[in-house]
């Protein structure tokens, strides 16, 4: 793994499966008494959040402290950015403090990517803008990976078929996502009525449909992603109802989904528009497996990027927390463009 995170194509096969491999080691501590590994202690984490978030800033947060970092949280509010300092300034001031790590979410694409190359510490795409989101794409994978397992010891990754429902233009979610599935051969397929359709799709790693009710049935997994409303400024779509007749998971297509199927939406869920109560509550979801894959995966990151890390950036194997009740001591990229993207 790189130096940094930056987009799901910074990870290689083996990347992911290492990454997800420490994570289902990671998950247990959640159901411990005490959720603690010493893993990082020492280390300095600081969460630069320029944007709202509940999941991922409250999982990262989580994912240090469990690891025994000290954690940081800098919101946009109450800083020196809403002062007017600028994102170089503010990313620079915390790196003279000697952090080791900083996780970042902002509105711009590209500025996790910038401030990896004004400062030394390890530097985690959290989101920006509408580019990418590789956190959320490899606990997609671990929670698809689960329940792919529950059905097939054996299975493989290039004879699933993933659906990628919904506001394809405003989602970085999406991006990450099809990166991280094509490197594991998974068919991906898009689906999104043609005015949220991304500039060059076509040349993405994925086809391309408009008509959600010929690829319902044929998806081991459906991903409903949300409609961003709030990042919208034209018609997109004529009414909210009449995106939810075409694009929803409606009951009726929930009827129709291949048996064993998942469903898996990044949240905040907009019920009643791209996904219907009784899916979003069905025995087919996996958003609440999403919601706590979230901490395990982000632990397994920030160990590999931080984890036992020498001068030479060698990384010491990473700790298999015991199966007990009691915690035991542990061992101490720059993404492709996509055609359409703003400079």
């Amino acid at each position: 793994m790189n130096r940094h995170l930056l987009s799901a194509a910074d990870l290689s096969v083996a990347d992911v499966a290492s990454i997800l491999d420490l994570a289902e080691e990671m998950s247990l501590v959640q159901s411990r008494p005490v959720k603690k590994l010493p893993a990082l202690r020492g280390r300095t984490i600081v969460n630069l959040f320029f944007e709202d978030s509940t999941r991922t800033r409250s999982s990262f947060e989580l994912a240090g402290k469990w690891l025994s970092a000290d954690v940081i949280n800098i919101s946009a509010k109450g800083s020196s950015v809403s002062k007017g300092e600028s994102l170089r300034d503010t990313v620079l001031t915390v790196a003279a403090m000697g952090v080791d790590a900083m996780v970042i979410r902002h509105m711009a694409s590209g500025a996790p990517l910038q401030a990896s190359q004004w400062v030394d510490a390890h530097v985690v795409n959290a989101g920006d803008g509408t580019h990418e989101h590789p956190t959320q794409a490899l606990l997609d994978a671990f929670s698809m990976r689960r329940h792919f397992l529950g059905q097939d010891p054996d299975f493989d990754w290039a004879d699933k078929t993933v659906a990628v429902v919904g506001d394809l233009t405003h989602s970085r979610v999406a991006r990450s996502n099809v990166l991280l599935l094509q490197t594991l051969g998974a068919r991906v397929v898009l689906v999104a009525p043609p005015t949220l359709l991304p500039s060059g799709v076509d040349s993405w790693p994925a086809e391309v449909s408009t008509d959600l009710d010929e690829v319902v049935g044929a998806a081991d997994v459906l991903m409903m992603l949300r409609v961003q409303r709030e990042r919208m400024s034209g018609g997109y779509f004529p009414t909210p109802r009449e995106y939810t007749v075409g694009y929803g998971l409606t009951r009726d297509r929930l009827a129709r989904m291949q048996p064993g199927a998942g469903i898996c939406h990044p949240g905040p869920m907009n019920r009643g528009l791209e996904i219907s109560a009784d899916a979003a509550d069905s025995a087919s979801s996996l958003v609440l497996d999403q919601v706590a894959a979230g901490v395990a995966v982000r632990m397994s990151v920030l160990y590999h990027l931080l984890g036992g890390s020498d001068e030479d950036g060698s990384r010491s194997a990473a700790p298999a927390p015991a199966r007990t009740a009691t915690p035991e001591p542990a061992a101490a990229a720059t993404g492709p463009s996509y055609p359409g993207d703003a400079p």
